[in-house]
Order: structure tokens, then sequence, then C-alpha cells
């Protein structure tokens, strides 16, 4: 291939692997000579007619040759899969990273099949909906989101991976993957959990009372379950593959849920009305870190 330009792969074209391809469009348009591949056909096919990759591949191990740096957004289950599938074609000096919910699992699953002339620096972008497929994305899902990366932050490949997603309009932040493991299992995957929980929950009831909490649910409810909308396939990757770390805070939640039975229990109208306002400064301290959607996220 003749081009002057670094060449960029994206394996997986779902939400977040579309998003990167629309991000590259949007903020670095002819930049860079991008290249996708998904084993999806339907999805090469809607990329296809957004007209906005260079390069539609039949195979992973085609969409990674002569590429400058590769990015696998697909579900952290099929890491190792598809890195023995590239592992072969992947040029010297490289750049290998993901866009994975758990961080032990990738590197653990990735390190040893690729040459050691290959940089793996795996990453994370904190963003996301409940919607999947490259219908769902949008340019600026990453704008004003934390986009972590697992390096060391004066390492050049993750510098240069810093100054990309940066371009996106994200907020990166370097750490370990043992830390990132720990922080995302209490802010993402736990509330998916019991988001799925719930509704299996309300599923479980009798009949006449389930189809009633179907018919009445609230803004609450139906707000909170939002995430049980998530790709099923994703989810059950995230929570084999992060298994310690979930246990762990599920064990936290547990215990603080059982503390909060005994204080409605024993009415203790005090200490209730603290947790509550407790949780509440909490939560707004979440909003102000303004950790959503930008406005524009509805432009495709």
């Amino acid at each position: 291939m003749k081009t002057d330009k670094k060449i960029v792969t994206i394996i997986g074209l779902g939400l977040i692997g579309s998003s990167i391809l629309r991000a590259f469009d949007y903020y670095l348009k002819n930049k860079f000579y991008i290249k996708v591949f998904d084993n999806n056909y339907e999805h090469l096919k809607a990329i296809k007619s957004l007209n906005i990759a260079d390069e539609i591949c039949n195979s992973a191990a085609h969409s990674v040759k002569d590429s400058d740096l590769v990015i696998l957004a697909i579900p952290v289950g099929v890491m190792a899969k598809v890195g023995e599938l590239i592992s072969p074609h992947l040029k010297k000096g490289v750049i290998l990273t993901d866009t994975g919910s758990t961080k032990l699992s990738v590197i653990k699953d990735l390190s040893s099949l690729i040459p050691k002339n290959v940089f793996l620096i795996p990453s994370h972008p904190l963003a996301g909906t409940e919607h999947s497929g490259p219908d769902a994305g949008f340019y600026n899902l990453f704008e004003g989101r934390y986009w972590i990366i697992i390096s060391k932050k004066n390492d050049k490949n993750g510098m240069f991976l810093e100054n990309l997603f940066k371009k996106f309009g994200s907020k990166v932040q370097f750490m370990d993957e043992f830390y990132h493991d720990k922080v995302l299992a209490i802010t993402s995957h736990l509330p998916h959990l019991i988001a799925y929980s719930i509704v299996d929950t309300a599923s479980n009831l009798e009949s006449d009372l389930k189809n009633d909490v179907i018919r009445y649910s609230a803004t609450g409810f139906r707000d909170f379950t939002r995430l049980a909308s998530s790709d099923p396939t994703m989810w059950r990757d995230v929570f084999l593959n992060n298994s310690e770390a979930v246990l762990e805070m599920l064990q936290r939640f547990n215990e603080d849920l059982s503390a909060l039975q005994k204080l409605i229990r024993k009415k203790d109208s005090s200490k209730l009305y603290n947790f509550f306002k407790n949780s509440k400064e909490i939560r707004n301290k979440i909003i102000e870190a303004k950790q959503h959607l930008p406005e524009t996220s509805k432009l495709k």
C-alpha cells in the first residue's frame, strides 16, 4: 500500500468502534488512512454506506497489514481469538490498543500472542450508551469523557495515544491495570449488574404484578434499568473477566444494603435521612464532573 499517511486499523464496528471511526472522520479528516474490519457483514455494509473509511477489509489479518495503529473495539471475551488472527501480520513498531472495560484480562490474553516488537498499550474510553451496533455511534461520544491509558505517562507510545484521544475531545488519564479494574468494578460493572438483577426480579414476580410493573414503570424504574438494555455479550464477557474486583465490590454493596435494611426495619429516621443526604451530595458531585453525553450526541 502506498500512502504517506499513518495507517490506522479499527477492528469492531459497534457503538465504540463506529464512534472512533466517526471521530477520525470529523476531527482528523484525511489525516490518517483508515482501514476497518468487523466479522458482521451488516456492520461492514452500514459503515460502507457512510463512506467514512478508506478501506473496508474482508479479514482481520488483512486489516492490520502495514498499520501503524490497531484499535480493537471488540468484546473482551474474544481478545485472545482476534489476537491469534492478527499477530502474524502486525508490522514492527505498530501500537496495539483496545477499548475493553477490563484491562488485566486484555493484557493476559494479548501479551503472550503478539511479537516483542509490537507495543501493546491497552486503553479504555469511559463512554457509551445502552445502544449497540454501527448505527448507534456518533462522532462526539468521547467529548469531555475520560479515556484511560494503561501506560506510564512518559512512554512515547502512550503519549501518541494521549495526543490522539485528546483530538477526539477526551480527557486522558494514565493508570495501571489493577487500579483500573477495581475502579470500573464500582463505577460501571456493579451498576450494570444491579440493573440487570432488578429487571430479572421484576420478571419473576407473579404474572399480574409483573405486567403492572412493566405497564406503570415510572421514571425511576425506567431510567435506572436503562443499563439493562446494553449488549449482553459484552457484559457477560466483562463479568467473566473482572470477576475478582466485581465480587469484592458486590460484597461491599451487600453489606451496605444489609445495614440500610436494618435502618428501615428499625424506622431510624435520623440515620436514614443522613444516608440519603450524603448520597445526594455525592450524586451532585458526579453531575458536576460533567461525565455525561455531549449535547450534540444525537448528531450521527
